[in-house]
């Protein structure tokens, strides 16, 4: 069987597993022609990111795999700037018509609670689904004289406002995730902020800084040649990629937290377009293409449906409104 075969096989399967909870949403209610017709020309799928990052290669390997399914190019577009708000907004102001998807992150969650946004994130945009899910993990370079991460909060209280932690950068999802981690945890460490990922990474294995929520696919490396010492994970349950690395909740802080990559369109799209979009999402992320680059980088596939998604996206910009109020977090 060829990929697109395989391809059209999952959407079939797919399609009839989601045809129940579809109709009872109201998500096939509008004329079939809808769907039938769509898509008759190439898909736009903008990415709020530089090139070259993990959002830019999950979505380009998606285009690639959406193009078979769909038989129409998705041609990915990278609208970088102001935390992603730049892209997010290009994509929620263009016709609401399928044509133009926006995949979005964690971030999209985060903004409303540090910008002012020209735009609604819950009502003017219509959520197609969820693609993959992520873990951090709570990473010490070598030098911090801790194994667990019942040792990292005990030397945190023995020694509070001492210990530092590296993030991304002001107000991005790995500094909130950090400060949730922190009040849970009832300690204090102070904020290194850097311009990126790479840079926060490459000073905590260095040992300028002393801890930091690291991602699989520059934890794992490191901890393989002892550069990093990985202390627990922040699902729910441990990952099979390590699994000898324990959650935090097994240390006795009640806390996870969950990296996620999922797409949104432009408010108004037609149901039945929605429901395509959504099955022919949920088909791709299951294919071993997928499956295997999300796995490398310790990632999971995490197809449902756009009410799941929705749900998500209101829940989470709740919980990170909260971690920034209590955090006093503010950007320029």
């Amino acid at each position: 069987m060829t990929k697109q075969s395989r391809i059209h096989a999952v959407c079939r399967q797919v399609g009839r597993a989601l045809l129940p909870a579809a109709l009872a949403a109201g998500l096939i209610a509008a004329p079939a022609a809808h769907a039938d017709e769509y898509p008759s020309q190439p898909i736009k799928l903008i990415v709020p990111f530089a090139a070259g990052g993990g959002n830019d290669g999950i979505a380009r390997l998606l285009g690639q795999l959406l193009s078979d399914g769909l038989k129409q190019p998705v041609v990915v577009e990278n609208r970088p700037g102001a935390g992603g708000k730049l892209g997010v907004e290009q994509g929620l102001r263009a016709a609401p018509d399928g044509y133009t998807l926006t995949l979005i992150s964690n971030s999209y969650s985060v903004n409303p609670s540090l910008y002012k946004l020209p735009f609604d994130p819950v009502d003017d945009m219509t959520p197609i689904g969820m693609i993959a899910r992520a873990p951090f993990f709570v990473s010490v370079n070598p030098k911090v004289p801790v194994e667990t991460l019942g040792e990292l909060v005990a030397l945190a209280k023995k020694k509070p406002g001492v210990l530092t932690y590296a993030s991304s950068g002001t107000g991005g999802i790995s500094h909130l995730a950090t400060e949730a981690f922190l009040k849970t945890a009832g300690i204090s460490m102070i904020h290194v902020p850097y311009k990126g990922s790479a840079p926060a990474l490459t000073d905590t294995v260095s040992g300028q800084v002393d801890a930091m929520l690291t991602t699989a696919g520059s934890t794992l490396p490191y901890r393989a040649d002892n550069r990093l010492k990985v202390l627990a994970v922040t699902l729910p349950q441990r990952v099979s990629s390590a699994p000898d690395i324990p959650t935090v909740r097994e240390a006795g802080v009640p806390y996870d937290v969950t990296v996620w990559y999922g797409i949104i369109a432009p408010k108004g799209v037609p149901p039945a377009i929605q429901a395509k979009l959504n099955a022919a999402i949920n088909a791709a992320v299951v294919l071993p293409e997928m499956a295997d680059r999300l796995k490398a980088t310790g990632e999971a596939a995490a197809p449902g449906s756009p009410e799941d998604f929705r749900e998500q996206i209101v829940k989470e910009i709740s919980l990170w409104g909260d971690v920034v109020r209590e955090a006093g977090v503010t950007v320029n």
